[in-house]
């Protein structure tokens, strides 16, 4: 059996007029946590105002309440969306199925929103009766093998663990840093449960979903939402997954592998990236333009 084709896309204009709504992937597709990409904010604001709401679906393990702040610090315009759902929200309501815990919490301090009023206690992994991730605490030095230890004797235990951020990894400026993915994968390898409530999992979109057609004040047919986003096994298995179209930006995590030598986008690459993976994304383009 062929594979199915993914189309090119020069400009969201172009395809812009099939949907209703959009999806929209935030880091790797409008800032890469250190700049917006002013050319992607614009065409979402533009998409907003000619066709209907843009909804921010984020891996960002903390409620989207919280981060905000960070995408007003880096230039992202209130225009560029309407509504904003991240991993964060849809993992709550895991956590708050566990209260009291205690809960072995890993990630950084920033993170600490995503526990807010939820009653949970906190213990070490050898004391706890869960495990909770949002990432590394220090992302900018750690990997997963500094947690292979302590992350053995929590499958020993057969402890659940609830990631926060189904994303392995994130780009940071010009670098990939390590996410929660990261970390659930290698508990998984060490037969752990584990369970996520984020992309490419169901209970994040159906929030989306439920956002766009309380913008709208009506039902959305589903084929005409547009998922956007850089990430393979997230944001592409999570919109196919859910029967909705994806257009892939190329330029993303993925870019190394798609960019040919003249700097651009290629195709061929691009195609091959996807078969490799197993994954299939309608559309396809560099960099998200209008």
């Amino acid at each position: 059996m062929t594979a199915p084709s993914t189309t090119p896309v020069s400009r969201l204009a172009d395809i812009a007029g099939r949907y209703d709504v959009l999806l929209c992937d935030v880091w790797g597709v409008i800032h890469n946590g250190r700049e917006s990409f002013p050319e992607a904010c614009a065409a979402l604001a533009t998409f907003a105002r000619a066709r209907g709401p843009v909804v921010l679906i984020s891996n960002a393990p903390r409620p989207s309440a919280d981060v905000l702040p960070q995408l007003d610090a880096l230039g992202v315009p209130r225009t560029a969306w309407q509504a904003f759902v991240s991993s964060g929200d849809a993992t709550r309501v895991l956590l708050a199925e566990r209260a009291p815990g205690p809960a072995w919490a890993i990630g950084p301090a920033r993170d600490a929103p995503l526990y807010a009023g939820l009653g949970l206690e906190f213990s070490g992994p050898e004391d706890a009766a869960f495990i909770a991730c949002t990432g590394p605490e220090d992302d900018e030095r750690e990997t997963p093998e500094d947690y292979r230890a302590r992350l053995e004797v929590c499958a020993r235990r057969g402890l659940t663990m609830i990631c926060a951020n189904p994303d392995r990894v994130v780009q940071r400026g010009d670098r990939l840093i390590y996410c929660g993915g990261a970390l659930a994968d290698l508990y998984a390898g060490l037969d752990g449960p584990v369970l996520m409530a984020g992309k490419p999992y169901a209970p994040i979109y159906d929030l989306c979903v439920a956002e766009a057609e309380a913008l709208l004040g009506r039902a959305v047919d589903r084929r005409r939402i547009l998922c956007v986003g850089d990430g393979i096994p997230t944001d592409v298995k999570g919109a196919a997954d859910q029967g909705l179209d994806c257009l892939f930006i190329a330029s993303g995590i993925h870019g190394a592998e798609t960019i040919g030598p003249d700097g651009r986008p290629d195709p061929a690459l691009t195609a091959a990236l996807l078969a490799r993976e197993g994954a299939h994304a309608p559309l396809a383009m560099g960099m998200l333009t209008w």
